[in-house]
């Protein structure tokens, strides 16, 4: 419901060079009101059909309709969200969200605590939605009201239906296939490499998403200001890289002692091959993932589309293909092969924004290849013990720091660390 409740007017509304005004707030408030109450309406006419098909209990029926109302708590934040997005006060933006977050635990668990079992779902996500709607406008006040202008819904369709329509091809390419590979590997064929995918994306979850959260808003502001961009676009990808990169390798050479090691831990043997190509795929999203942002925040957003259209036929053209056989490990070549295509995104981005691929990319790559040799080396020597990780992790950390500092020198990395802490100053 989350995907068709926005159409990507948020985004739109922060992506726009121009000040929204009061009609374009109020305009996209009013369409996302409607979408969204039109959707809950769906929920409370199809919920019978539902309730049977999943077998829900009386508690299950209204936990549903209690997470059909928090969507509605959600779409009532978006305008003070985006007002906040644009002028990328973050601390701000961020603090209801981890009010709703204890919120939400302290009340689940203290309603399950006194038996109420299922229903204490259902108190929290109304209580987080309460709390969360609240809080976001004692820290962006803004008067809601109801508006429409034809000149202005239109202006925001150009960029939000194919943003929002990207975001859709996202989650076809990878949830959708996540339920062919069922078919193909089986239950656990699909844990193995849905195990190597959720190890090989820590380093982005931890470094990459919350760059790119700020970099769009950021990006966004510098549309007219193309050096100040070029240079942002290269410090935000090397700060990327720079700690993605190693991540990865480290995880690659340090994951088959600690799956040996930690309890239980046998059973993920199998993943360890498919980690490697896994891994592969998510160097190319590191680099690239920023290079979408950029395309999105300078309003080339038919650029993105094209190149989300490229990824969804290509993942399900060698994904299922090389999956049916080879099995897990070829799922996962499959994913590496998609991931190199990438290359075509960098080219692309690059006739807009020239920003310098061996500073951003390169740079990191070397210094990262150069610590994994090493670490393969001395691993070979070392027995299959916990300490011999804490070995390997130290000794890592200290070979790619040296590395980065022999290639990139101590000046360009105080300039990465200076330029990314004034990204959003000279954003705003």
């Amino acid at each position: 419901m989350v995907y068709f409740s926005d159409i990507g007017l948020a985004a739109a509304l922060i992506q726009k060079k121009e000040t929204p005004t009061d009609i374009d707030l109020k305009t996209t408030f009013f369409v996302q009101q409607f979408l969204v109450v039109s959707l809950i309406i769906l929920v409370f006419l199809f919920s019978p059909l539902i309730t049977s098909h999943y077998s829900l209990s009386n508690d299950g029926k209204i936990l549903l309709y209690a997470l059909s109302l928090s969507l509605l708590f959600s779409s009532l934040k978006s305008i003070p969200s985006v007002l906040l997005e644009r002028k990328l006060e973050f601390v701000k933006l961020v603090f209801p969200q981890i009010l709703e977050q204890v919120v939400y635990s302290v009340v689940l668990v203290v309603f399950a605590m006194k038996g109420l079992g299922l229903t204490s779902f259902t108190i929290a996500v109304i209580a987080r939605g309460i709390v969360g709607l609240i809080a976001i406008y004692l820290v962006q006040p803004w008067k809601p009201g109801i508006a429409f202008s034809k000149k202005t819904l239109l202006g925001l369709f150009k960029f939000g239906v194919p943003y929002q329509i990207n975001t859709f091809l996202a989650t076809f390419k990878d949830d959708g296939m996540t339920l062919v590979l069922g078919s193909i590997l089986g239950p656990a064929g699909v844990g193995i490499l849905a195990f190597a995918q959720k190890i090989a994306r820590l380093p982005l979850t931890f470094f990459m998403d919350t760059v790119t959260i700020v970099t769009f808003p950021a990006f966004s502001r510098m549309q007219g200001a193309k050096g100040d961009l070029e240079r942002s676009v290269t410090r935000s990808i090397f700060f990327i890289c720079f700690l993605v990169f190693p991540s990865l390798v480290g995880i690659v050479i340090i994951a088959p002692i600690l799956v040996r090691i930690i309890p239980r831990y046998n059973q993920w043997v199998p993943a360890l091959i498919p980690l490697v190509f896994v891994s592969i795929n998510f160097v190319f999203a590191a680099a690239t993932t920023q290079l979408t942002n950029l395309l999105n925040a300078i309003g080339r957003i038919k650029n993105t589309f094209y190149l989300m259209i490229m990824w969804t036929v290509l993942t399900w053209l060698f994904v299922p293909t090389l999956a049916y056989k080879f099995g897990v490990v070829g799922a996962s070549v499959g994913y590496a092969l998609v991931g190199a295509s990438s290359i075509i995104a960098i080219a692309v981005a690059r006739k807009y924004v020239n920003f310098s691929i061996t500073d951003s990319m390169l740079k990191p790559g070397i210094a990262a290849l150069v610590m994994g040799l090493i670490l393969l080396i001395v691993k070979a020597f070392l027995p299959t013990t916990l300490i011999s990780a804490g070995i390997l992790f130290v000794l890592g950390i200290a070979i790619y720091g040296g590395s980065m500092l022999s290639i990139v020198g101590i000046s360009l990395i105080e300039d990465a660390k200076r330029g990314f802490k004034t990204l959003l100053n000279r954003a705003s």
